[in-house]
């Protein structure tokens, strides 16, 4: 006799949203500080309401995200152990942003770059902030 396996489904699907963008946040930053956790997420936060895109659409963009590509030294992070203590604060800065409660860290940025790279975009430009080695671009 074959046994039946059944798929249970998680019963909070906001938890999908909260785990994504939270993975994102810790790959791109590594949790270094919960400033610079708290200026990369408000600057998705900033993102979303000035593009219009919604969150997914935009933690999965390679162009604004380099640990999303597979070939990025940091694509590893994203699958962190949901214990980490590091993703933890990740979490929970996420989780304000999704309430409403964060403020923004990034001074309405909607782009950002570690400081020891030189994305094309940003020769022109000039950052608004800089926040533990991330540089915040309108």
């Amino acid at each position: 006799m074959q046994a039946q396996l059944k798929l249970i489904k998680n019963p909070n699907e906001s938890n999908i949203l909260l785990y994504k963008i939270a993975r994102v946040v810790y790959a791109e930053t590594c949790a270094a500080s919960l400033r610079v956790v708290e200026a990369l997420t408000a600057m998705i936060e900033n993102y979303a309401r000035i593009s219009g895109r919604d969150f997914l659409d935009i933690i999965s963009d390679e162009n604004i995200f380099e640990s999303i590509n597979r070939t990025s030294a940091r694509h590893e992070y994203l699958t962190i152990d949901a214990q980490n203590r590091g993703f933890k604060m990740c979490l929970r800065v996420v989780e304000r942003m999704l309430h409403g409660n964060l403020e923004d860290m990034c001074c309405g940025a909607t782009k950002f770059h570690r400081a020891d790279l030189m994305p094309n975009w940003a020769i022109s430009r000039g950052y608004i902030a800089d926040i533990d080695g991330l540089l915040f671009y309108l």
